[in-house]
């Protein structure tokens, strides 16, 4: 017996203003090395195994994004996002058009330089575990978490850092975002949307070049982080 091929689609979060980078433009379209953040992570997306995406992106930007993601080697749709990042991610599910058994990815694209092994990799769990999935990285940092009026150190040891994109079934995914719009829930991550409706949740390892692009420094951390990349493919 033949078994088809799952096809790997993917929603890319894009539609918020990046206020605290300070630019002039939405986030996703800040360009790092001359190229926006946004078009580096779908051709990430794309060079670890994505077949199809949406991306949600600001209404009033989006004929600039559709620009930036111009001659991208996988079909790309633009839609508008909604108020917060967990509406923008239920309207990306809703515009793929994939079927139930589609293995969905959801990708920050602020995390302009995730590598592609990273994302093949929450794919390749999402087929095999049949659970949400999310790559993560250990807490290198001291943490203390601050009381009322004190503070205590905790553990880091069984502290991970969580990256995207973060990978489920589509109807896992989709269930799961309409759950939490009906119950009036708010939550941090799409692994946390699949908890909230008992989908168990597998890790794998994220990459260090996934840092979230958020305020200045993180820019120039990662015009550095992709000067070292360029540097190491030169013959």
């Amino acid at each position: 017996m033949i078994q088809h091929e799952v096809p790997v689609v993917a929603v890319v979060v894009a539609a918020g203003s990046g206020s605290r980078l300070g630019a002039a433009v939405p986030k996703s379209l800040v360009p790092l090395s001359g190229v926006p953040l946004v078009r580096r992570a779908v051709d990430a997306l794309v060079a670890g195994g994505v077949q199809a995406l949406v991306v949600t992106v600001p209404a009033e930007r989006a004929a600039e994004v559709v620009h930036a993601l111009d001659g991208v080697a996988a079909p790309v749709r633009c839609v508008p996002g909604g108020p917060t990042r967990q509406e923008s991610v239920r309207i990306g599910l809703s515009e793929l058009g994939a079927a139930d058994d589609a293995i969905v990815l959801v990708h920050d694209a602020a995390r302009a330089l995730i590598p592609p092994d990273v994302v093949s990799a929450v794919a390749a769990a999402v087929r095999t575990s049949g659970e949400a999935v999310v790559p993560v990285l250990p807490v290198v940092d001291s943490i203390r978490e601050v009381g009322e009026h004190s503070s205590r150190v905790v553990d880091r040891g069984r502290l991970r850092s969580v990256q995207t994109p973060q990978g489920a079934r589509m109807w896992q995914l989709r269930a799961a975002h309409d759950r939490i719009a009906a119950d009036g829930v708010e939550v941090t991550d799409d692994a946390a949307a699949c908890e909230y409706v008992g989908i168990p949740v597998t890790l794998v390892a994220g990459h260090r070049e996934a840092m979230k692009i958020t305020e200045p420094v993180d820019l120039i951390l990662a015009e550095a982080l992709l000067a070292h990349r360029t540097a190491g493919a030169r013959p």
